[in-house]
């Protein structure tokens, strides 16, 4: 080969190198990639929980996920709607089906089976629904799902509970228990850590809680984290980010699952 044949292959394998390093270090320094989950716990028992999924998927990934709280439903509806500030998305079927058709998030895996809510009072004071009428009942603030689900409960604006805000379901029940409300309206699993609460009421089920990615995450990544998820239960690591976040499995989902489920915001101020 000439000199000068050997003097641009060299320069060529240079340029090349350099690009390679150029890239892998912007890849170093990527902003990382947000992670939110519906603040239906307290914002610390969310980190202690759901931080575990973020180190497991950025271990899986290779991409840097951070896990962010939202202070109350309220928050979390107004910046979610934006489009611009979460990149994952852990929460419910209505909310999933809401950034399918408004904003083209991509559902990657659910949690199996179905979820409800339950409408509970404590155990030593049994009621039944219309004796609620009039009674403060304890609820995570529109447009979450139970709030959602109570409304279509009382639809009779003259025959309703009071509703008591609170910011998570926890808070709810330790209210009925303390006898601050008379009642709460708490994700139906929840209820499996007390024992002392009377189920007055559960509505109808709906898909688990998926894991929906937004638009600009790359198809390459969002691929990562599905099979992250779906191969969880066959990994030493997967099983540990399970057992803490005390689900069995991640399951196949797509948008076609969530399909329909947005209606149930209709009527939600800034839907």
């Amino acid at each position: 080969m000439q000199p000068v044949a050997l003097r641009t292959a060299a320069s060529r394998l240079t340029t090349y190198l350099l690009l390679i390093l150029t890239l892998g270090a912007a890849s170093a320094r990527a902003a990382p990639l947000k992670l939110v989950v519906q603040p239906i716990l307290p914002a610390a028992q969310t980190r202690q929980v759901y931080g575990a999924l973020a180190s497991y998927l950025s271990q899986a990934t290779g991409r840097r996920i951070q896990l962010v709280t939202a202070q109350n439903f309220l928050t979390y509806w107004e910046t979610m709607k934006r489009g611009d500030t979460y990149d994952l998305i852990l929460d419910a079927a209505h909310f999933t089906d809401f950034r399918d058709e408004r904003m083209g998030y991509k559902v990657l895996a659910k949690i199996p089976d179905t979820v409800s809510y339950s409408l509970v009072t404590r155990s030593d004071k049994p009621l039944f629904t219309d004796e609620l009428v009039g009674k403060r009942v304890a609820t995570l603030p529109p447009p979450s799902l139970g709030a959602v689900r109570l409304s279509e409960m009382f639809p009779h604006p003259m025959r309703q509970p009071i509703l008591v805000r609170v910011k998570d379901s926890v808070k709810a029940i330790q209210m009925v228990l303390k006898g601050e409300v008379v009642g709460a309206i708490v994700p139906t699993p929840l209820l499996n850590e007390y024992s002392n609460l009377n189920v007055v009421a559960t509505t109808p089920p709906v898909p688990h809680i998926a894991l929906s990615a937004a638009p600009g995450v790359d198809t390459r990544t969002r691929e990562a984290i599905r099979r992250a998820l779906l191969n969880a239960n066959k990994t030493p690591q997967g099983k540990h980010m399970l057992q803490v976040l005390k689900f069995q499995r991640f399951v196949a989902a797509d948008n076609s699952t969530y399909k329909g489920y947005g209606h149930l915001l209709k009527g939600v101020w800034g839907y």
